[in-house]
């Protein structure tokens, strides 16, 4: 997870450690809304039981749409007053990188383990976003929307939306990511590239930009009145 930027609006990206896919996106009017959002978005996609092992910034916002969207109310065990506030379950990991700064520069950072054993988190995820930044820095590459004090800084938050998606759509299926090659010996050459969606098992090869154009993307869902 990163941190939403501190512009127009709130935003966050979550990305698969290990394939590099951008899982979830969100952008919303606060911190809170987003959090929700993404979790949701995580749920729906991938963990609809329970929440995968998750490293975020110093925001609080993430590990309590954590335990708005997994969490469990205990059973009522007859004595008392009912339960009605939900509870993590035991396997939770979930790890803050907090960065502390003064005067706009980086001092010092600090670990907190939310959710999990305080030894077994951190040696498991490590103990930075770095993922998350490198892709942040890709994202205000790609997309100019994402670059602040500029003039092609969105305004409208649904013009924003549509160009996160779009963007990526084109980083998972078409940018291949050289810390995902892996070695081939097929006599003409030492490595196969891989994009994101490649290296999750989501597609066999890399596609073009021609090839998302003519796609035709099926809803997930269907409303009906």
């Amino acid at each position: 997870m990163e941190e939403p930027d501190r512009g127009s609006f709130w935003r966050g990206t979550a990305i698969d450690i290990d394939t590099r896919l951008r899982v979830g996106r969100a952008i919303g009017k606060n911190e809170e809304e987003v959090a929700m959002a993404m979790m949701s978005q995580i749920k729906d996609r991938s963990n609809p039981t329970e929440p995968p092992a998750i490293a975020s910034d110093g925001n609080d916002s993430y590990p309590e749409a954590m335990l708005e969207t997994w969490g469990k109310i205990p059973e009522y065990s007859g004595l008392g007053r009912p339960p009605t506030r939900k509870k993590p379950q035991p396997g939770w990991k979930c790890l803050q990188v907090i960065k502390h700064r003064s005067g706009g520069r980086l001092i010092g950072i600090t670990h907190r383990v939310v959710y999990g054993d305080p030894k077994e988190v951190p040696n498991l995820m490590g103990l930075n976003t770095a993922y998350v930044e490198r892709t942040n820095l890709t994202s205000r590459q790609m997309n100019g929307r994402m670059v602040r004090k500029t003039l092609s800084f969105s305004k409208k938050e649904e013009m924003l939306v549509t160009s996160c998606v779009w963007e990526d759509w084109i980083y998972n299926l078409t940018r291949p990511v050289k810390s995902l090659r892996v070695g081939v010996n097929d006599g003409q050459r030492r490595w196969k590239s891989r994009s994101p969606a490649m290296a999750a098992g989501l597609t066999d090869h890399i596609w073009t930009i021609e090839e998302l154009m003519r796609t035709v993307v099926v809803p997930n869902c269907i409303n009906s009145k």
